[in-house]
């Protein structure tokens, strides 16, 4: 008994200094990487009248938008007197990455900026250059004239477990150099106005000022940069996104070495996959990215891609869900010759496609025409598209709903959609809709291709019978 305790107690001595080498505390990670964690402190010169007050740009806008959704900026404060620049400043955080003096930050802490100064935590205070942002992903990276600065370490975000202990180091309203620890919440979130950056979700305390400051694993490595919050609000509700290190730095190789950024374009408008939909097309389960639409003159038209079509592998990666697609394509070299996996007429098919560059940075049909005041199969009533309505909305075919009532209404169509397709059959007229869904029995779901507004999109229709 006395000797299998002794081995006990051997393994666990042995056990725990391998585990401290492993997972520091916050206090220790702190002391280790802090020091090249910087607070920024940005200036603009806004032209306003004399009594105006300096509210109300696009800088404001975006600040408003990523740290409190859903509350307006606060409105423009018109002055009589004569125009005056006057000094809006803002604060934000970053970390170096290079001794020689290169900082990465978020791309809305210096848009507009007429000086960037960097304060480092020894007090040292130096004016920066912006080297170049990306607004797609938020980064930027910034250059201070200084020699051997504190780097930090970095790590490998995909390694990263949800409910894994991280920590952000910070400027909060000011507050330099502020520790915030919690957990991961999520990976691979996707936002509606960011397509490139799969986000990493966590619960810690992040707020105006955190921006641009790094996100930390327990091992002292970076792992992310602190970029958005959602709040109802306006204050911190628990809700916090981080973009993922291995994303900025590529992002800042192209910075640093061309200040711009050039992707890789396709050309396809897409939408998620459904159940309802992976069972019309004959999909396993649901998965891909489903193509609603096929720009004019895109690579994906030159490869032979069409609506209908679900990409279910890109360059070998599985695409998964429709957001993963944007951002392994944007990610992709343009010119590069991609093997693309699609699912077409219920069976997996092999293209390849020539990748573009991605270039630089609505309208409803309006009834003119006499619909039938038939509700139609499905619970739609349709009309003829006008030579006039067709050449508004530049298609080719494709029938007016003029009004939508049961299976149609449950399903999302509207007053004003146009029906291009159902399933893989263009809806020419009327009467090309009636035939497509005659022979679908009650209870299956097929697939409409609508036009809305200035896109595109598939939407599931469970047809109950008649």
């Amino acid at each position: 008994m006395r000797k299998a305790l002794a081995v006990i107690a051997l393994l666990f001595t042995v056990s725990v200094p391998a585990l401290a080498k492993e997972v520091m505390d916050v206090a220790d990670l702190v002391q280790k990487e802090g020091p090249a964690v910087v607070n920024i402190s940005t200036t603009k010169l806004v032209k306003r009248g004399q009594e105006g007050m300096p509210f109300g740009d696009k800088d404001m806008q975006e600040f408003f938008r990523r740290f409190f959704p859903g509350m307006p900026p606060p409105e423009i404060q018109g002055g009589s007197g004569p125009m005056q620049e006057i000094p809006t400043r803002g604060e934000g955080s970053g970390f170096v990455v290079s001794n020689d003096g290169y900082i990465l930050t978020n791309a809305h802490v210096v848009k507009g900026a007429d000086e960037v100064v960097v304060k480092l935590t020894d007090k040292r205070t130096y004016t920066a250059k912006v080297v170049g942002t990306d607004p797609r992903t938020d980064v930027a990276v910034i250059k201070i004239t200084a020699k051997n600065l504190p780097v930090v370490t970095l790590g490998d975000p995909t390694k990263l477990r949800v409910g894994e202990a991280v920590a952000a180091i910070g400027s909060p309203f000011g507050f330099e150099n502020s520790v915030t620890a919690g957990i991961v919440s999520a990976k691979d979130r996707s936002l509606p106005s960011e397509t490139y950056v799969p986000f990493i979700q966590t619960d810690v305390p992040i707020n105006p000022g955190n921006s641009g400051g790094p996100l930390f694993n327990m091992k002292g490595e970076v792992v992310g940069i602190n970029s958005q919050i959602y709040s109802r609000s306006g204050g911190y509700m628990g809700v916090s996104f981080a973009i993922p290190i291995d994303v900025a730095m590529e992002v800042a190789k192209q910075l640093e070495s061309g200040g711009k950024i050039s992707r890789g374009w396709l050309g396809v408008v897409i939408q998620e996959v459904t159940a309802d939909l992976a069972d019309s097309f004959g999909l396993d389960r649901p998965r891909g990215a489903l193509v609603s639409e096929v720009q004019a003159g895109s690579p994906a038209q030159k490869a032979g891609l069409q609506s209908a079509d679900v990409i279910l592998e890109f360059n070998g990666k599985p695409v998964e869900n429709s957001s993963d697609l944007p951002r392994i394509v944007g990610m992709s070299k343009p010119g590069t010759k991609i093997p693309l996996q699609i699912w077409r007429n219920g069976k997996a098919r092999q293209l390849s496609v020539v990748l573009g560059e991605l270039p630089g940075e609505n309208q409803h049909a309006a009834s003119d025409s006499k619909p039938s005041k038939a509700i139609l199969r499905g619970g739609v009533v349709l009309s003829e598209l006008s030579a006039d309505q067709r050449r508004a909305l530049d298609l080719k075919y494709g029938v007016l709903v003029a009004d939508a009532t049961g299976d149609a209404a449950r399903a999302g169509i509207q007053t004003g959609d146009v029906i291009l397709a159902v399933n893989n059959t263009k809806i020419a007229s009327v009467a090309v809709y009636r035939k497509a869904v005659a022979d679908v029995p009650a209870g299956k779901t097929v697939a409409l291709l609508v036009r809305r507004g200035d896109g595109s999109l598939y939407v599931p229709l469970r047809i109950s019978g008649g």
